[in-house]
This record gives structure tokens, sequence and C-alpha cells, in this order.
């Protein structure tokens, strides 16, 4: 990868790709920074799953301690289905609701493990489906891990996006609603921007987006929503190769960001970010970014583009 720009988010009110609401808004940046030059990494190149993808220790632990790997939140995906002691692809599954945002339905048949990758295909419906009085006309999918992580860990994934309208994401979901709903987004794109993008939008399909966000909950005495988030603007499309996404939440109130290896940029939480999170991957429809005349990729555009891929996802922890 070459150069990438970092733009400070500070206090832009902007989408969220974790809730059922879709705000959005401008995001013209305050300051922009030139980010030092990343290794490039290609198909071939090999991933030692020991330790973190650092090009360079940039987490400064003490020498007496070391990461260790946190097997239930780790996967390599080399099998031929999905590990069903670490993931689920049922969007009600485990508690959880969410069907995803018309017109994008979540639909577990979408999610497959082949190849090295979990994989999330778009699809169109050949008939429109009607729920809950919502009408969906194009299919993702959403796959949340079993088990929850918090405070202290580092995650990753080395990921590669789709070519549609259609978001990759990877980040982590909290269920708590009260006293504080949370979501702490490491990664999220799309694979496709057009003329009908929202105008902060036009980028998002060369993108490394983060969030740490306090959601609005009246019934719980919230009644406004906070944020704080960074990016960067990447010099490659993020379907174009594999990207190695990473997040060390060192703690309640900190969060640092790294790409292929590399730290790009710090999030402050607008609160404690002191309970447990569940990864999660989510391939939804945005109003911002609409599925448009040109959608007819859905329909001839090959698989390979259709999907979105996770080569591995990573989880570590500190100890001595």
């Amino acid at each position: 990868m070459k150069n990438v720009i970092k733009l400070l988010l500070l206090s832009a009110v902007m989408m969220n790709c974790g809730s059922d609401s879709d705000n959005s808004g401008d995001t013209t940046p305050k300051d922009q920074v030139v980010v030092e030059e990343s290794k490039d990494m290609n198909e071939g190149d090999s991933f030692p799953n020991d330790k973190p993808f650092f090009v360079e220790e940039g987490t400064n632990i003490p020498s007496d301690k070391k990461w260790v790997v946190v097997d239930n939140l780790t996967d390599e995906f080399e099998g031929s289905s999905l590990d069903k002691t670490k993931w689920h692809a049922d969007p009600k599954g485990n508690g959880w609701g969410w069907i995803g945002r018309a017109p994008g339905l979540f639909e577990a048949d979408n999610v497959s493990v082949s190849d090295g990758n979990l994989n999330v295909i778009t699809e169109k419906f050949s008939a429109p489906k009607n729920i809950n009085g919502n009408t969906f006309t194009h299919g993702g999918g959403i796959v949340r891990s079993i088990n929850s992580g918090g405070a202290g860990m580092y995650y990753e994934c080395r990921m590669k996006a789709n070519k549609t309208v259609m978001s990759s994401t990877f980040w982590l979901s909290f269920k708590e609603n009260c006293p504080r709903k949370l979501e702490l987004d490491i990664q999220e794109c799309v694979g496709r921007v057009h003329e009908k993008t929202a105008s902060w939008a036009k980028k998002w399909d060369a993108i490394y987006h983060s969030n740490a966000i306090l959601h609005k909950r009246d019934f719980c005495g919230q009644n406004e929503e906070l944020r704080d988030q960074g990016q960067v603007l990447l010099d490659e499309k993020n379907h174009e190769r594999y990207f190695v996404y990473g997040c060390w939440w060192k703690s309640p109130k900190e969060v640092l960001i790294y790409l292929d290896g590399e730290y790009v940029f710090s999030i402050d939480p607008p609160t404690d970010f002191d309970l447990q999170g569940y990864l999660t991957m989510a391939i939804e429809t945005y109003n911002w970014n609409p599925i448009d005349e040109a959608g007819s990729i859905f329909e001839t555009a090959s698989k390979d583009d259709l999907t979105t891929k996770y080569d591995w996802i990573r989880t570590w922890k500190i100890e001595e």
C-alpha cells in the first residue's frame, strides 16, 4: 500500500453500521495528516498466527508479558463449514434480532466457509421479500461470535471487500441497551460508490473508518448519540486486495487502530467502553449509498466480486 491520509473526525455526526437506525451527515475532516507508507501484502504472502500482525512492534507491552491467542475468538477458516462453537449466521440467533436494514436482508445461507475464507455473498432476490412492513430486494449476511471479548484485547482480521454498493465490515456489537448501548466499529466500507452516493461518502470504497459510539437510548436516560471516530483514505479500493484491519481495545477509554500492521490513529470513546462485545461481520445496504441503475452487478458479476472474504479473524490478550 502507498500513502494513506488520516482524517480526524472528532465530532462529526454520521452513519453507523450496527444499529437499526441510519444516521448520516457531513464528514468533512478537521485535520489531515500524511501517514508513512505501509508494507505491501500480496496474495501469496505468509501470515504467521503465533503473534498479532505487526509490521513493527507498536504496542509497547512490558518485556515480561506476551500476546496469547484467544482461541474462541480466533479462526483461520480452514474447514468447509462455519465453526458453530465460535460463530453463528442466524440474524436472530443467540439473543439478537436485527435482520438487516431494508432493502438489504441478512440471510444465513449467504454465509459459507471455503478455500480458506469465511465468505459472505451478496445477491439480488428474484422477487422482493416483505417482512414486518419492510421490503427487501437484496440479500447479504451477518456473522457474530458466540463468545464475547472486552477491553485489553487486540482484534484483527484479513478481509477483502465485495465490489457492490453493499458494505464490508468488522466490528464489535453489544447486547446491553441500558445503562449504555455501545458500538465499536473497527472497519466499515462499501464496494462501490456512484452519483447518488451521499457527498460525504464519495470515497467510502477506498477507506478505513472506525467508530466508538454511545447510542441514543431515551428510555435509559441517554438522549443523544455521542461518538469519536477516525479514518484513513486509501489509494486502493477496499475490494482490490486483502487488508489487515486491527484494533487494540487497550482500555475502556482508549482504542488504537492498525492497518496492515501499522498504527494509524486512536479513538477516545465518549464513555467507558467496559462492557463485553461480540465480533460482528455484517454485509448490508445503506440509504446513503443506495442501489442504483448500475446495480445489475448483482446479476452479472462473478461470485468472487459479489463476496466479502475473511481470510482469518484473530484475537489476542496479554499474559505473562
